[in-house]
């Protein structure tokens, strides 16, 4: 079955410009004028995919980011027209797995797009169903794509999952940003910037320590990140 995928941007030609080249991709593709609808539409059937545009009349994509964030793990795609970093930073640090920065060539979404869900197809579907990877306080179970701390559910996006997954797989070791890219987006630092994943950390980093687990992720200076029990970042 393909793909389900919510489109939320005010500007109804940039909706029809990629609803078109989704569709031809195989996706199937349900467009929104506002944010308020897409989270409705989503209280109903739940997309694979979401793709925000930041500025929108009544609630914004980030607003909606942070909404869908309370209900759901679905793969969120930020779209604006600022490029600044804080921008940037903030909307990854509010749950978005990817921004892209207006004008955009169709062809850089639709890489996006495929490069996102062949990660968390990647991830949802190799490991052994009783495979259980723990470190420090944290438990995550790849199968049915749940993580906890200690007694308690806790809570990740897709992204930070699959981080966590890759680096609980080679414990103390340590990750390149190109690995991570390669490993996380099935893209290079030729096609992604590796501050993505520079964002992504600073974001897990902070939920691990709201959430006073014991795991921290170090990094490791002009190479990448380590992930350890304990210990300073």
């Amino acid at each position: 079955m393909s793909k389900l995928i919510y489109v939320a941007d005010d500007e109804k030609n940039i909706c029809f410009l990629i609803q078109n080249f989704l569709e031809k991709e195989g996706f199937q593709v349900r467009c929104f004028g506002d944010g308020e609808s897409l989270l409705s539409a989503c209280g109903e059937k739940m997309p694979d995919l979401c793709i925000l545009d930041i500025m929108m009349p009544g609630m914004d994509g980030l607003s909606v980011c942070t909404q869908l964030r309370k209900i759901s793990h679905v793969p969120i795609i930020i779209v604006s027209a600022k490029d600044s970093p804080l921008d940037r930073i903030t909307g990854i640090t509010l749950g978005s797995d990817d921004y892209m920065v207006k004008p955009f060539l169709p062809l850089e979404l639709i890489t996006r797009v495929k490069a996102l869900f062949r990660r968390v197809d990647a991830f949802s579907g190799q490991e052994d169903p009783h495979e259980v990877y723990e470190m420090g306080d944290l438990c995550l179970y790849p199968k049915r794509r749940a993580a906890t701390q200690g007694e308690e559910e806790f809570s990740l996006t897709p992204l930070e999952f699959d981080f966590l997954c890759h680096m609980m797989e080679h414990p103390e070791h340590a990750a390149s940003r190109d690995d991570l890219l390669k490993a996380l987006w099935k893209v290079d630092s030729r096609e992604v910037d590796t501050r993505a994943v520079d964002d992504m950390v600073k974001r897990l980093r902070k939920k691990l320590k709201k959430q006073g687990s014991s795991v921290t992720i170090e990094t490791v200076w002009g190479y990448g990140f380590r992930l350890t029990a304990g210990g300073e970042v």
